[in-house]
């Protein structure tokens, strides 16, 4: 499942692509007409995220009188939640977001790429889904590949979503709804507000803070990777109660989640071993199996203490600590 920084990316490229331009919306695969069809023809005003939630702002003329909500005002509002599976794949001119994913660097006017696929991961795709990195312009707008939920389309850009959990057109009042429902996220809940509302949230439950980590009402973003990178550097024990996590241990996970999401929005990766130096992040940047401490090193020693990783299930989800160093 994608996690908080790629959802934070996705918002740059419609930052970058969409946002003040007119934007046609359909659905190819039909399921999401209805919804297509109240945004079709409208100015996109805003890209925002609240951790794995997208919401992409739509008025008929580039303004609309409503108070404004995750700072944009806008009349409707395009819910995306992309869950195990779903992705988005941008095509035609597309702005790179240096220096992660797969961007490359451009001068001038935009380089035309045939696509860049945004989810779990970042690649660059063509028209039938082959991983290729190319610069020649094909036909555009392509035609839709698969099971395409919604298109939106400018005269220069095409994004289609595929496989979402959920896609929708919401009020403003929707969304202001989903977000203080939501545990708070750095990016849109920032500052002392955010960490206050993080560690009341946390320590005052007594369920493991391993599983409260994963719960998007206790935080926004955190997904398996980032739970158990999370409690590895911090040295906490994941099956510790939320309420014996002492409030200042509490408020240095938001730090540290801060800092986290914000090194993967900016290099598109997740990132997490505190041991690397400049040269061993390169590496990482170039392998995944080079990034984690402990997250998919089930059985192999520790690189703290030695320890065998340990690998276990909470919640549903695969959870990956150390017993020697996490106590």
């Amino acid at each position: 499942m994608p996690e908080g920084h790629t959802v934070h990316r996705i918002v740059r490229q419609f930052e970058a692509d969409f946002v003040g331009r007119r934007v046609g919306a359909s659905s190819p695969q039909g399921r999401f007409a209805d919804g297509a069809a109240l945004l079709d023809g409208l100015v996109m005003v805003g890209s925002r995220a609240h951790g794995k939630h997208l919401f992409l702002g739509f008025a008929a003329d580039g303004a609309a009188d409503v108070e404004p909500v995750l700072g944009v005002a806008a009349e409707r509002w395009l819910r995306v939640h992309l869950g195990l599976y779903g992705a988005w794949d941008f095509h035609g001119q597309v702005s790179p977001l240096l220096p992660g994913g797969d961007a490359t660097a451009s001068l001038g006017a935009p380089r035309v790429r045939r696509g860049v696929r945004m989810g779990e991961g970042e690649r660059s795709i063509d028209a039938d889904d082959a991983e290729r990195a190319i610069d020649e312009p094909d036909a555009f707008p392509p035609d839709p590949v698969g099971q395409v939920r919604v298109r939106l389309l400018t005269d220069a850009t095409a994004a289609d979503l595929r496989g979402p959990t959920a896609c929708v057109v919401v009020t403003p009042d929707e969304v202001r709804a989903v977000v203080d429902a939501a545990g708070p996220d750095p990016r849109s809940t920032p500052g002392a507000e955010g960490e206050e509302r993080f560690v009341e949230r946390l320590t005052r439950r007594r369920v493991a803070v391993g599983q409260l980590l994963m719960d998007q009402a206790v935080v926004s973003g955190i997904g398996n990777i980032y739970r158990a990178e999370m409690l590895f550097r911090a040295r906490l024990d994941p099956y510790t109660p939320g309420s014996s996590v002492p409030a200042e241990v509490a408020r240095e996970l938001w730090r540290d989640w801060e800092v986290l999401l914000d090194d993967g929005i900016r290099t598109g990766v997740m990132i997490t071993r505190e041991d690397l130096d400049d040269e061993g992040r390169r590496a990482a940047l170039a392998d995944r199996s080079q990034r984690h401490a402990v997250y998919g090193r089930a059985g192999e020693p520790c690189l703290r203490c030695g320890t065998p990783v340990a690998l276990a299930e909470m919640a549903g989800r695969k959870l990956y600590w150390c017993p020697g160093c996490q106590v």
